[in-house]
C-alpha cells in the first residue's frame, strides 16, 4: 500500500514542499500519495492579499497578514529560488523591491504547471477551503488527520503515514494589554488586520512595536499622508533617519482618552493605534504532544535539522523560524524532508539529532553582530543543501547582500527600495522601477511590469549594488 502524506498549508512553505515532490517525480522516483490541506481558496499563504480582517467568509480566522501596498521589504535577490529564477519567470529584469503581486506571481509560476505524475499537476493535490480540525497520533504508526471543507460542512477523518506542518507562524497575533487601552477612543489595530494606511492620512498615529511590521507600516502611513508617526518601542530604538514627522519614543506606560503616557514621563494624544507586536506559534489544530512550543527565533529548539520534531515520528515543520532568508530556505527544507519521506535519507538515532541540535543552540548563543546573525541561517540552509540535490547557490554573497540592505536602509529608510542588486543566480543586475517607490502608489503586476525607458532616477549609478 502506497505511504500517504500530508501537507497543512499551501503556502509558501508548502508549496516548496509539493514543489520537491515534483522535483523527485521529475527523476522518475516513486512518489506517495501527497495531500495538501489549505484553508484559503487559492495558494500563496501569506502573498494572498484579502480584504477581510477577523474572521474570513467561513467564520475562520483570517490567514493573512498582507495589506495593500505592500512592497518586498528585503531584496529579491535573497529569497529566490535556485531552481527557479525572477529572470525566467518575468523575462527580462525586474527591480530589487517588488510589490505583493508581483511576487504572488512569481512563486505561483514556479508551481503552477508543475506535476507530481503525468497529468496530476500539484494543485490537484491541494483541498483548497478546507481546515484541518485535529492531527492525533494513531497507535504506533502514522497520524489520524480530521478536516472540513468549509463550503459544504463535511469533515472527513484519514489515516496519514507523516504529516508535513507548514502553516507558517505570522497569522496568530501577540496582543499585549496596556493600561486604559480601553478607553482610547480612535481605532486599534494588530499589523495582522492592517489592510491599508489610506485612512491614517492626516492623523497622529502611534505605533508599538520596534521591528519590521512597525518600520513599514509606520513609512506606509508616512507615504499615504499620516500627520505624523511615533513608533513606541520596548527595548533599543530601530534608529533609521527617520523624517521629522517620524519619531520614536519609549514604551507606552498607560492611555487615558486619546492621551498616551509613555515611560520617560512624555504624554501625546493620537488618532489612531497600530500593535504591531508579533506573532505567536500556534497550532491549536495538533494534539498538545505534537506541538512545537517556541518563540521566535533562528533556531527552535526540538526540531532536528530545524524541521524533524524530537517528540513524534515522521512529523515535520517547515519554515518554523525567525527568517532573514525565506523562499530558499524554505525550499532547503523541504527537499531535506522530502528524502526523509522517500527514505533518501535516513535520520540518525535520537541521541544524535539531539546533539546536533545542540550544537545550532551553543551556536546560536554566541551570536552578538547581525552579520554573525545572517552568517548562521547561511550556514544552516548549507548544512541542509549538502544533504540533498537542491541547486547549490553562493550563499556568502547573500549575506553580503543583506548587509548592504541593512546600509541602505540606514542611509535612507524612504528610499532603500530604489537600490538594484545582482542575482546570485543569473548575475543579472536589478533595473530600477519606472517609478521611485515613494511615488509609485498602483502596485498592481500590469503597472509594475510596463515597460519605461527613462526611468526618473537622477543617478543610476548611485542606486545600484553590484
Amino acid at each position: 500500500m502506497s505511504r500517504r502524506i500530508a501537507i497543512i498549508g499551501a503556502g509558501p512553505s508548502g508549496m516548496a514542499q509539493l514543489r520537491a515532490f515534483a522535483s523527485a517525480a521529475a527523476q522518475q522516483a516513486e512518489i506517495p500519495e501527497i495531500v495538501c490541506f489549505e484553508k484559503q481558496s487559492d495558494w500563496g499563504g501569506q502573498w494572498n492579499y484579502t480584504w477581510r480582517t477577523g474572521l474570513d467568509e467561513h467564520s475562520e480566522p483570517v490567514h493573512s497578514s498582507m495589506y495593500r501596498h505592500l512592497w518586498s521589504n528585503g531584496p529579491k535577490e535573497c529569497l529566490e529560488f535556485a531552481d527557479y529564477t525572477f529572470d525566467e519567470h518575468f523575462g527580462r529584469p525586474i527591480s530589487s523591491y517588488p510589490p505583493r503581486a508581483v511576487l504572488w506571481d512569481y512563486i505561483n509560476g514556479r508551481v503552477h504547471h508543475a506535476e507530481l505524475v503525468p497529468g496530476r499537476l500539484l494543485k490537484d493535490a491541494v483541498r483548497f477551503s478546507t481546515a484541518v480540525r485535529q492531527v492525533s497520533s494513531h497507535s504506533e504508526r502514522g497520524y489520524l488527520l480530521t478536516s472540513e471543507h468549509l463550503p459544504t460542512g463535511q469533515q472527513s477523518t484519514e489515516h496519514f503515514d507523516a504529516v508535513v506542518v507548514a502553516c507558517g507562524h505570522f497569522s496568530y497575533p501577540h496582543i499585549p494589554a496596556f493600561e486604559g487601552i480601553k478607553t482610547f477612543p480612535g481605532p486599534v489595530t494588530h499589523a495582522h488586520d492592517f489592510r491599508g494606511a489610506e485612512s491614517l492620512a492626516g492623523k497622529d498615529v502611534l505605533i508599538i512595536g520596534g521591528s519590521y511590521s512597525a518600520e513599514d507600516i509606520g513609512i506606509q502611513a508616512h507615504k499615504l499622508g499620516a500627520a505624523s508617526v511615533t513608533f513606541s518601542v520596548r527595548t533599543q530604538p530601530m534608529g533609521f533617519g527617520w523624517p521629522d514627522t517620524l519619531q520614536e519614543w519609549p514604551l507606552v506606560e498607560r492611555f487615558t482618552g486619546s492621551t498616551t503616557h509613555f515611560l520617560d514621563g512624555r504624554t501625546r494624544s493620537f488618532d489612531a493605534v497600530v500593535l504591531a507586536t508579533g506573532y505567536r506559534h500556534h497550532f491549536p489544530f495538533l494534539a498538545p504532544e505534537l506541538r512545537l512550543v517556541t518563540a521566535n527565533t533562528l533556531y527552535p529548539d526540538g526540531l532536528y535539522k530545524g524541521v524533524v520534531f524530537e517528540g513524534a515520528r515522521d512529523l515535520y515543520f517547515l519554515g518554523m523560524q525567525d527568517q532573514w532568508f525565506t523562499f530558499n530556505m524554505f525550499d532547503a527544507q523541504a527537499w531535506f524532508v522530502r528524502d526523509l519521506i522517500l527514505q533518501r535519507a535516513v535520520l540518525p538515532d535520537p541521541q544524535s539529532q539531539r546533539r546536533d541540535i545542540q550544537t545550532w543552540l551553543t551556536r546560536l548563543k554566541s551570536v552578538q553582530s547581525v552579520r554573525e546573525d545572517v552568517q548562521f541561517q547561511a550556514d544552516y540552509i548549507a548544512d541542509l543543501i549538502e544533504l540533498t540535490d537542491y541547486p547549490s547557490f553562493d550563499l556568502d554573497t547573500v549575506v553580503e547582500t543583506f548587509l548592504a540592505w541593512k546600509q541602505d536602509k540606514k542611509e535612507n529608510i524612504l528610499t532603500y527600495r530604489d537600490r538594484c542588486y545582482r542575482s546570485v543566480m543569473t548575475g543579472t543586475l536589478a533595473a530600477p522601477h519606472h517609478t521611485p517607490w515613494m511615488e509609485a502608489f498602483d502596485d498592481s503586476v500590469e503597472e509594475y511590469l510596463r515597460e519605461d525607458s527613462s526611468p526618473r532616477y537622477s543617478a543610476l549609478s548611485s542606486l545600484t549594488r553590484q
